[in-house]
């Protein structure tokens, strides 16, 4: 993708081209001057969420009271990860909603070594999410020290090669475990290849979708994946700390069994016996009750994501991290700023990192710069990374253009400097 200057009429020409602008309207947007570049950590409320958990609370839990259990809440894990599935590329009995990423990743790890018996290695990345090598470092104490996490490495700090990752899976390993989509650098692994090389090796994938799902087609059964986990408050807009996903292929599922034995996970639960039997299904993944009104937040924002197409949501994420990386390039790489993401669109997700060592306090002015200036909420990662996170659904050409030229007006007038290095709690 060639752009050839950096005039906002070239931003207003490319809103005016994008099948998608429309799907702007859908999502709650107050402040003009609020630029949301953000979509990575929490999506944009959609308009239809609030109407939509009104009657929730109001008829469903207001009126009906117990009675909606029967009225839909008791199969509302297996039909909103049916729904999910559709955007995965899964079949609709092999998604379910419950929990948070992290337990699911360590239900599925737990699983997956003791499906695995006598090899010992987990394969993760330097990359990885901490939570998710957290969880495995916990698994790993709690049966008995007995394995290890292998983790490959990185020669660019920004991507994985595939000698890397090949070169730290063997016959010895149980599970490749690894993110999709890096939360710093945006690297996106090709995960057909992983798993096929994963299963040659005889090793089971496991893959983390928080940061890709939503954004990035994924295609679970046609690349013959095992196992996976993801959040919804990210790409697919569900809400802060709505409930995740996981997902377990087919012939799979009667094979794993989960450490977790909830009475939900059990083939009758309202049979209330004393000795658990697991279900034969994908609920033999649940644990406890389901966080009913968070899960229901979710449901309207998958409607648009269904509708927008994950084919459509690529291709312009594609165009405006792309646009986003010219306009850094003519502006920003001058002021000494370095790009943290891999150039070529196929390696990359739809976020963006762009390194700096002022990242933190240009981060703090780009947010909390006073009227009449423009606002721009990205995050920052640590040690010198400011993530732009582009969700094709709502953000514009326009978006882009105006937060690459505020950043540039900070940088060249050191406007960073009116604010502290100290780090507020959540970057």
């Amino acid at each position: 993708m060639q752009f050839f200057n950096t005039e906002p009429s070239l931003a207003n020409e490319l809103d005016r081209k994008d099948e998608l602008a429309n799907f702007r309207e859908k999502f709650v947007i107050n402040d003009p001057d609020t630029i949301y570049l953000d979509g990575n950590s929490l999506g944009r409320l959609p308009k239809q969420t609030s109407a939509y958990m009104r009657d929730v609370i109001e008829n469903q839990w207001g009126e009906r009271l117990i009675r909606s259990w029967n009225e839909g809440w008791i199969n509302l894990p297996t039909e909103t990860g049916a729904r999910i599935a559709q955007i995965i590329g899964a079949r609709e009995d092999e998604v379910i909603i419950t929990d948070s990423t992290s337990f699911n990743l360590f239900k599925l790890i737990v699983a997956g070594l003791r499906f695995q018996k006598v090899r010992k290695v987990i394969v993760s990345d330097v990359f990885n999410f901490p939570s998710d090598l957290f969880i495995m470092q916990g698994v790993i104490d709690l049966m008995g020290n007995n394995y290890q996490v292998t983790l490959a490495q990185s020669e660019d700090g920004i991507s994985i090669s595939k000698e890397a990752i090949e070169s730290v899976i063997n016959h010895e390993t149980a599970i490749v475990s690894l993110t999709h989509v890096a939360f710093k650098s945006a690297f996106m692994y090709d995960m057909k290849a992983v798993t096929k090389y994963a299963h040659e090796m005889g090793a089971l994938a496991l893959w983390d979708l928080s940061h890709s799902v939503g954004a990035v087609p994924l295609e679970m059964n046609n690349w013959d994946v095992d196992l996976a986990v993801g959040c919804t408050y990210k790409y697919l807009n569900g809400g802060p700390g709505s409930p995740a996903f996981l997902y377990v292929r087919r012939d799979l599922q009667e094979k794993l069994l989960q450490p977790v034995w909830g009475w939900f996970a059990s083939k009758n639960p309202f049979a209330f016996d004393l000795d658990f039997t697991p279900a034969k299904d994908i609920t033999r993944f649940r644990a406890g009750s389901s966080p009913i009104i968070s899960m229901k937040a979710i449901e309207p924002a998958l409607d648009i994501t269904i509708e927008a197409g994950l084919n459509r949501l690529r291709k312009k994420s594609q165009m405006q991290t792309a646009y986003l990386i010219y306009l850094a390039d003519q502006w920003l790489i001058p002021l000494n700023f370095t790009l943290g993401t891999p150039r070529d669109e196929n390696q990359r997700g739809s976020h963006v990192s762009l390194r700096h060592p002022e990242g933190y306090r240009i981060t703090r002015a780009l947010i909390e710069s006073p009227s009449p200036a423009i606002r721009v909420i990205p995050d920052f990662r640590t040690p010198d990374n400011i993530r732009l996170g582009i969700a094709p659904l709502y953000n514009s050409y326009k978006d882009i253009h105006r937060s690459m030229k505020r950043m540039k007006e900070i940088v060249e007038n050191k406007l960073y400097e009116d604010y502290s290095k100290e780090m507020l709690t959540v970057t």
